[in-house]
């Protein structure tokens, strides 16, 4: 089934049942009142998902050296408006329209609401939700994968075959292996479940970046020739740390607007929960990190913290609706835990993670999804690993693939001058802090 009509949508678009009010209360809501109630949520938390990308912009800026926070602002209001049109051009039909096991219909999206010509509803026949607001919903989901190559593979790419990767993950690979699951594909008959994406979402980032990381190589000087590594500490702080902030507030409208429906006192209840739920993961996630940093290192790293939040809103993300309290803590602790060893252990293998994507967005997605069985009597540990196998041997292939291709045609990394000068000047000829660096001598 498609991810609009995996819940309770169907049953909304008739009529749907209120609890908790009054006897004096109708007991039932209009067709056309679920009907604005569940277009507003995709409006909503379709926006709060949008936030996200100022989010990562924020969170990626603090996290490079001055010398690349330009270019990584560049890279993140670019892939998000990419992923607007081609999501718009091929996507979103690639993903949901006339599955037939594998992909949909490509083609650019269009859709019908249930208004006629005097602006009246006509909701015999409708869906429940007006048709532009669910193909909102649905875009600004696919910018995220994106965003998490970008942080990854940070201050050693050149930009063009970045773009163009971009261009292909949004448009044609991201909408394939999601038509596998929420488009009601083959994942979805196996019984994998992903309720708001922590394989269909994160680990397909994670999966490219991974594959990026090692066909790229390190930034110049990361790693030493008898394996130590050394230190390359990002610009700005207080950014990075904004830049969470803001994602722990979009991841709102990412989990609870994956409900999909907000026309019944039901529904409402549900959305709470699932913000409950996601707070109390990211909040263990950022304790758990405070505590292993402090007894590990004897002193409490704040991008740990901050990589704790977001790993614990990942590893909720594939079932932020049916665990208890204490579950969910559990679940977001675990994934701090995964993001304080995970992180140590990628530079160990000399894989160059700039901003720590990998061990957030793949390591704790994958422990998210598997973790669906813990507290939904529907998954199961078989449909689980063949989602994660499945959506990993994709993206392995097809992301490798274009990468080479992308390095044959255009090459992928600048120069080592380049690089050592910094992207900021080398590819957008402006400094995001002239006064601190090279511009600085200009005044």
């Amino acid at each position: 089934m498609k991810k609009f009509m995996s819940f309770s949508l169907l049953a909304l678009a008739a009529s749907v049942a209120t609890v908790g009010f009054t006897k004096s209360a109708s007991a039932d809501v209009s067709v056309e009142t679920a009907f604005i109630f569940n277009s507003f949520s995709f409006i909503f938390h379709g926006a709060l998902v949008m936030w996200m990308a100022a989010g990562f912009a924020m969170l990626e800026g603090g996290l490079v050296r001055t010398k690349n926070t330009t270019m990584q602002l560049t890279k993140n209001i670019a892939l998000y408006s990419i992923a607007g049109l081609m999501y718009w051009v091929i996507g979103y039909n690639l993903m949901y329209a006339d599955v037939t096991g594998f992909f949909g219909t490509p083609g650019p999206w269009s859709a019908a609401d249930p208004i006629d010509a005097e602006g009246l509803f006509t909701g015999d026949d409708a869906a429940g939700y007006s048709a532009a607001s669910d193909w909102f919903f649905q875009m600004v989901f696919v910018a995220t994968a994106a965003s998490i190559v970008s942080g990854t593979l940070a201050e050693r790419i050149k930009l063009l075959p970045f773009l163009v990767f971009t261009v292909v993950l949004t448009g044609v690979l991201y909408p394939i292996q999601g038509s596998w699951s929420w488009g009601g594909g083959w994942l979805s008959e196996a019984g994998f479940l992903d309720f708001a994406g922590s394989t269909i979402v994160h680990s397909v980032g994670g999966w490219a970046a991974l594959t990026g990381a090692i066909i790229l190589g390190a930034r110049k000087g990361k790693f030493n020739a008898d394996g130590s590594i050394n230190p390359m500490p990002g610009s700005n702080l207080p950014m990075a740390a904004l830049g969470t902030f803001i994602l722990w507030l979009g991841w709102f409208g990412f989990n609870g607007g994956s409900q999909l429906a907000m026309g019944s006192a039901a529904d409402v209840v549900a959305i709470a929960t699932i913000y409950m739920n996601t707070n109390l993961a990211a909040a263990a996630g950022v304790v758990v990190a405070l505590i292993l940093t402090g007894v590990m290192y004897k002193k409490v790293d704040l991008t740990m913290l901050l990589n704790g939040a977001l790993g614990g809103l990942v590893a909720i993300t594939a079932e932020p609706l049916a665990p208890s309290p204490f579950t969910a803590i559990v679940v977001g602790g675990i994934g701090g835990v995964l993001v304080v060893f995970a992180v140590p252990l990628i530079d160990k293998l000399k894989i160059d993670d700039v901003v720590g994507a990998i061990p957030v967005h793949l390591v704790c997605g994958i422990w998210g999804t598997i973790a669906v069985i813990f507290s939904n009597g529907d998954a199961t540990i078989v449909g689980q690993l063949t989602g994660i196998v499945g959506v990993a041997v994709f993206m392995i292939i097809t992301s490798a693939i274009l990468w080479f291709v992308l390095k044959l045609i255009f090459g992928l990394r600048p120069s080592e001058e380049d690089e050592s000068l910094g992207l900021d000047r080398a590819e957008n000829g402006m400094e995001a802090y002239p006064e601190f660096g090279r511009g600085s001598q200009t005044f």
